[in-house]
């Protein structure tokens, strides 16, 4: 069989060498394709690596293909062939890619697993697979200055013995590295350099190790302290993965240095409790009140949460005096959903810097501490992934935190993942990836002092698996051993993280027992005195969430959703703000077919009338961003629009050139933002949301294709926008608009699934809407921002009412007052006999049929606002027209969904004793609509029918 490296031939050996030696005295001296070759890429291409087996963290696979490679598929011995197989090359060259091997799977000899004894050797990586032997190892080899050299050192021809000996300290000890699979030159070979110039071994002072070990002692002392005073009580022990702790400590530490003025970090329940003590300096009396059960009978502000969900802010001292703000994310069960919210707040804090992205990107940071099963199995880790480069969403790098326990609830890794490790999802970005031993504390604090200087120079995310154990169970009431039996029988006798960093440091005279006992001692008689104080303890007081950003903005009351919120605008400014939205450059050319919805846009304006919903909402962008008020809409295709009402972001049909006229409309104003996000909902509303709540002065707007894309974004849905406030305190003004209404399409994208949104609303934790006007979107869209205070928007928007002739606005609609609940009848019916209350797309179905019909003695009432539900705007359409023998709600949705089963109790609360409520609409159905355009007709002519019959 014919190897794909055939075109190394022999006639080209004498060049292909004279090339390698140029590359060997200096890479950027040939050509940038030469360089790929030899730094492995090429190498790379096609390979059938075996999965590593045992010792090195991760699972066994047999006959599997591993993801790093070396070498090029071939019908020859075990179907591999080296490169010293495709040519006739000398001893330098098989020793460059001796090194470039080991660059790739090094890992597989690496000391990873705290529990198992790494391998003592890999078919992959004998000498022999090289064509080299034991004769070889006393020569010197010029490809020796393939290697890193440390600071003064010399680069020159080495023994091949020496050669393998630098390439085993830096690649196959306790540190394991991914990172040949990245095409970026530049941060390859910064990454190459600095691991095999100091041979991935940390040069720490005693301050330093004595540090990590007082880091471990008070995270070990603090967990064994709660595991005797509350046994069995949930808490998430991070025992086993304790590095954890000084890990984060080196993390704030080293950014400080770099930069970082703020850190947004999001993770899941294990080891929080530990964070949230040892790093955000929590006072222990807190948390041990918590687990007394001390709370505030007073839930008027909310449920409250679990204390391992809990967020936190503080302020961090870094060891060399520096100081970060540190923040912690509210987190749910559903552990990774975490992820984007952490990036939206990251991004939010970056913009409110004022100063260059890059910059920005350094002075606030944001970092994911992972589950290893969570990292390779949910979808929302990928979603959040594919934002990290994307305009509009990118942070400048994460850094994640993989806490690899090797089991995901009582689940091995053979059976929750198909990939070697946890990890390689991360690939896709050109992440670097460190797999680190969490027994060896000074390996862990070298890879992120790395890690984190990578990140704030490259502004790129970088991954590190902290290879570990859990002591305990999945939680302190577990009993792993049912199914991990013999993992359990090892960790029984293993020592602890700071035994084996005591021991490490009491043989190098580091520190003397006196010293280690002093730390432990030191640690138990504060956590002792803090227990005294929590068992006298009264409940906290409640923390403000009315500081930073929040500042000068409140709670809502009840009589705020009874009060009519001014957010008019002048008629001069309107048709000011109308001229400049259909201007664009001399030399810009629209697309042609644009041309003429500018003149009419214009044109609406100016005269006044028969303004429509896209231009409606542009006027309220408008508006806000000349008073200052910064604009961000984000969504599928938002510039445009799904139904190209919206085109805020002009191209230039020639030369594809963009123009925005709403950020053109005045020299001081607000920025308007809007961007087209990746195909996804979870991540980016996530990301929205936390926007909104890291920056509560900007209109936040996310935008589904079709309403029933938010089923892909459930998560967030139920677990952060609907209950964020009663549960952790974290309000959001954060506005959804959900394209909605029945037009013959089909099951799908025909409704947004109205009924369960309503059915997450209590305590006014939320604002459902079903708005028919476009004056109506314009005041409740300045509504949410001019408030003093947020709740999220939920808006049913329209499909076909984008160009509905019906639902238009004069630009009187716009210059008074503002947005209302209830729309009363557009014909005046004194005496009807027949009251309809409805919402949305049906209210112009009814009435233009009753027009046809010429009725005149029923009456149709809008209900725009369903939820903080108009009870007493309600109680005076019921009073205007109490001669009504018949009250009916109307909707096109099934019976089982849409309003009808959340309304008929507050519809039944307004009506007079002597009327009665009747429903009209599809009868119940398990889908949303049919699928037959006919049978659709049929069914809303029907629902017409009976209510105007």
């Amino acid at each position: 069989m014919t190897t794909k490296l055939g075109y190394l031939k022999a006639d080209n050996a004498e060049y292909i060498e004279e090339m390698f030696l140029k590359y060997l005295n200096n890479p950027d001296s040939v050509d940038e394709s030469w360089q790929y070759f030899f730094d492995g890429l090429e190498l790379g291409t096609e390979s059938t690596v075996p999965f590593p087996t045992n010792g090195n963290g991760a699972m066994t696979v047999p006959n599997a293909a591993a993801s790093t490679s070396v070498s090029v598929v071939s019908g020859g011995k075990n179907n591999v062939v080296s490169f010293s197989e495709a040519m006739p090359t000398s001893n330098e060259a098989k020793v460059g890619e001796l090194i470039q091997t080991y660059r790739e799977i090094g890992i597989l000899l690496s000391d990873l697993n705290p529990l198992d004894a790494p391998l003592k050797t890999h078919p992959l990586l004998e000498l022999k697979n090289f064509d080299l032997s034991e004769s070889d190892l006393d020569k010197n080899f010029t490809a020796a200055k393939l290697l890193g050299a440390s600071d003064g050192e010399v680069s020159k021809p080495l023994p091949l013995r020496e050669i393998l000996s630098r390439l085993k300290q830096t690649y196959c000890r306790t540190i394991g590295v991914e990172f040949t699979h990245i095409f970026d030159k530049n941060s390859r070979r910064w990454l190459q350099n600095k691991m095999e110039a100091t041979r991935n071994t940390p040069n720490l002072s005693a301050a330093v190790q004595k540090r990590i070990l007082e880091k471990l002692t008070w995270t070990e002392c603090f967990e064994r302290f709660l595991h005797t005073r509350y046994v069995a009580q949930k808490r998430f022990s991070v025992e086993g993965g304790d590095a954890l702790i000084p890990m984060l400590d080196c993390l704030v530490d080293e950014a400080a240095e770099h930069g970082a003025e703020d850190m947004v970090l999001g993770m899941a329940h294990r080891g929080r409790l530990n964070v949230l003590t040892n790093i955000f300096g929590k006072k222990y009396e807190s948390i041990f009140s918590e687990f007394e059960g001390i709370y505030n009978p007073d839930t008027s502000a909310g449920e409250g949460d679990v204390k391992y969900h809990m967020g936190y802010s503080a302020d961090y001292k870094t060891m060399r005096g520096k100081m970060v703000h540190l923040s912690l994310a509210s987190n749910p069960s559903h552990l990774e959903f975490v992820n984007p919210v952490v990036e939206g707040v990251a991004f939010a804090k970056q913009a409110e810097k004022n100063t260059d992205k890059a910059k920005a990107h350094k002075m606030v940071v944001p970092v994911l501490i992972h589950g290893d099963a969570a990292f390779a199995g949910q979808g929302i880790i990928y979603e959040t992934l594919q934002l990290s480069a994307l305009d509009g969403y990118g942070t400048g790098g994460t850094i994640h935190i993989v806490v690899n326990n090797q089991v995901g609830f009582t689940t091995l890794p053979k059976d929750s993942r198909s990939t070697p490790y946890a990890t390689d999802l991360a690939k896709m970005l050109d992440a670097p990836i460190f797999h680190v031993n969490g027994d060896d504390a000074e390996a862990v604090y070298y890879v992120t002092k790395l890690s984190t200087e990578y990140r704030q120079t490259f502004h790129r995310d970088i991954v590190i698996d902290l290879i570990c154990y859990r002591k305990y169970g999945h939680n302190e009431g577990d009993e792993p051993s049912f199914t991990q039996p013999l993992m359990y029988k090892k960790i029984k006798d293993h020592p602890s993280p700071r035994e084996v960093y005591a021991a490490k440091l009491l043989s190098s005279g580091v520190v003397t027992s006196a010293e280690v006992d002093g730390f432990i001692s030191k640690a138990n008689e504060a956590l002792g005195a803090s227990y005294v104080i929590a068992k006298a303890a009264k409940a906290p007081a409640p923390v403000s969430a009315f500081e930073g950003a929040w500042r000068g903005l409140r709670r809502s009351t009840e009589e705020d959703f009874k009060t009519v919120v001014d957010t008019s605008v002048k008629e001069k400014d309107l048709k000011a703000i109308g001229e400049k939205l259909v201007a664009y450059p001399k030399d810009f050319t629209p697309h042609p077919k644009l041309v003429r919805l500018l003149e009419l846009r214009g044109k609406q304006v100016g005269e006044g009338t028969g303004i429509d919903w896209g231009t409606g909402e542009a006027l309220a962008f408008g508006s806000l961003v000349s008073q200052g008020i910064p604009v961000r809409l984000s969504g599928q295709d938002a510039e445009r629009g799904t139904f190209s009402h919206r085109h805020s972001v002009l191209t230039d049909f020639e030369n594809g050139k963009r123009f925005i006229p709403l950020n053109n409309l005045k020299p001081e104003q607000a920025k308007y933002n809007v961007f087209n996000s990746s195909l996804s909902e979870a991540a980016v509303l996530g990301f929205d949301y936390g926007y909104s709540i890291a920056n509560p002065k900007v209109l936040t707007i996310w935008e589904a294709q079709f309403g029933d894309f938010a089923n892909g974004a459930q998560v967030i849905i139920d677990q952060f926008l609907s209950c964020s406030e009663s549960k952790w305190q974290r309000m959001s003004g954060l506005v959804m608009l959900l394209p909605h209404g029945y037009e013959g399409q089909g099951p799908e994208h025909s409704s947004a699934r109205l009924e369960r949104f309503l059915q997450l609303c209590a305590r006014n934790n939320m604002q459902v809407c079903n708005l028919t006007t476009p004056a109506q979107i314009f005041h409740a869209l300045r509504r949410q921002v001019i408030r003093e205070f947020r709740k999220p928007l939920v808006v049913m928007s329209p499909k076909s009412l984008l160009r509905n002739p019906m639902a238009v606005s004069t630009l009187e609609d716009f210059t008074s007052g503002g947005m209302k609940e209830v729309l009363d009848d557009i014909v005046q019916c004194k005496k009807p006999r027949k009251l309809i209350f409805c919402t949305g797309k049906v209210f112009y179905d009814l009435a233009a049929e009753r027009a046809r019909r010429k009725i005149s003695d029923i009456a149709i009432v809008r209900i725009e606002q369903l939820y903080p539900f108009p009870s007493h705007l309600m109680a005076l359409m019921v009073s205007k027209y109490k001669s009504a023998e018949e009250v009916l709600w109307v909707q096109e949705e099934p019976k089982n969904m849409g309003a009808w089963q959340f309304i008929r109790d507050y519809l039944s609360d307004s009506l007079n004793s002597d009327q009665k409520l009747k429903y009209v609409g599809r009868q119940t159905s398990a889908a949303p609509a049919v699928g037959s355009s006919k049978v659709h007709e049929k069914e809303q002519q029907s629902i017409i029918e009976e209510a105007l019959k």
